[in-house]
């Protein structure tokens, strides 16, 4: 596993042995193939089977061995340039325009197991889709959530000048005349996260 097992039953590192198996269970019966034969989902259904089988062995594994999962190990994350993610399917799935897919599956995750990165991904959907209203209100949730996560406040930031809003710095330097290097570096960082995540790359060196 190159993720933290955890995280991919949705489980804590607290979590009682039941409480693992019940998770475990659960996502189990959502991704048997059977439920996905003649879907254009088997091979995503079947990879998604395989990750969490790895991650319940290899928590059974530590667990038998008294050790802890240590986060130094895992090298997981997002092919442009994401240190982590828990949804690398997903992500994918909205990287090349599968839409509806990325959507059955967050769809799919229960309200408790929502995290700040399940909404910036829906958000991500609905910009796709060019509803923008939608995405400002999930990124706004995903930074409510993780106030101090970039990529989250990054694309917030982008969709809010999408939709016309402008801070009162902003609205100062342009009655001035003109508007800062710290505005156009703060736009073109935006525009090049959103362009990351939809597959493309505004800013070559980063």
């Amino acid at each position: 596993m190159n993720k933290n097992p955890y995280s991919v039953l949705g489980v804590s590192e607290n979590s009682t042995d039941e409480q693992i198996k019940s998770a475990y269970r659960e996502l189990a019966k959502k991704y048997h193939p059977d439920n996905y034969a003649d879907s254009p989902l088997a091979d995503l259904a079947s990879e998604k089977m395989k990750e969490i089988n790895e991650a319940y062995d290899e928590i059974q594994q530590l667990r038998r061995q008294g050790k802890k999962y240590s986060s130094s190990s895992s090298t997981g994350g997002y092919s442009s340039g994401y240190t982590h993610t828990n949804y690398p399917d997903i992500r994918n799935l909205i990287k090349t325009g599968r839409l509806d897919d990325a959507q059955m599956l967050l769809d799919g995750i229960p309200v408790s197991r929502r995290d700040a990165e399940w909404h910036f991904l829906y958000g991500m959907i609905n910009y796709r889709r060019g509803w923008t209203d939608r995405a400002y209100s999930c990124f706004q949730t995903a930074c409510d959530m993780e106030p101090d996560n970039v990529e989250f406040s990054q694309a917030f930031a982008r969709v809010n000048q999408q939709r016309g809003y402008r801070s009162p710095e902003y609205n100062q330097t342009n009655m001035m005349g003109g508007c800062s290097s710290c505005d156009l570096c703060t736009a073109l960082c935006c525009a090049d996260t959103c362009c990351e995540c939809m597959g493309g790359d505004l800013c070559t060196c980063c």
